[in-house]
């Protein structure tokens, strides 16, 4: 199913911000990302390959989770949930201090998804810009978008 996204970049508060319907409920959308070992089957990046072991099964506030990634080269990635509001939104970042968020939104038809990069709190946003990432993760939010919406398209 196709639906429309919507996307804006926000310079002056340093958030790249992407929207979709997701053709879900808020509870079920919450659901899957709330458990890292989901996060594979809709990344959008191409980088995420598993949750670690030690990850726990469902996600909270203050909760921390190991993912392994790979660009170019395989390495780990700890996460920390920073952001928590049971159902409707989800935030986590790493040791670069960004944030990546979810806020859900319900909407006839489904869900609107809002995914955020937030890189005013990055520890270098200066490399960030520099390195293409501010662009490159809009384009891996639109995909993370689009396999989500497929996901729970597909169980239909």
């Amino acid at each position: 199913m196709k639906t429309p996204s919507s996307s804006a970049h926000d310079k002056k508060n340093k958030i790249v911000s992407v929207s979709k319907l997701v053709p879900a409920s808020e509870e079920q959308i919450f659901e899957l990302l709330a458990n890292p070992a989901m996060h594979p089957v809709i990344d959008g990046s191409g980088f995420v390959i598993a949750s670690q072991p030690s990850a726990p099964k469902r996600l909270s506030q203050n909760a921390t989770f190991g993912m392994s990634m790979k660009r170019g080269v395989p390495y780990k990635m700890t996460n920390t949930v920073v952001e928590f509001v049971e159902g409707k939104q989800i935030g986590w970042r790493h040791i670069g201090g960004h944030i990546w968020r979810y806020i859900l939104e319900p909407t006839t038809g489904g869900t609107t998804v809002t995914e955020q990069f937030s890189y005013g709190t990055s520890k270098s946003p200066l490399t960030l810009k520099l390195a293409g990432y501010i662009k490159g993760n809009e384009r891996a939010i639109r995909q993370t978008l689009t396999n989500l919406s497929d996901y729970f398209a597909n169980k239909k």
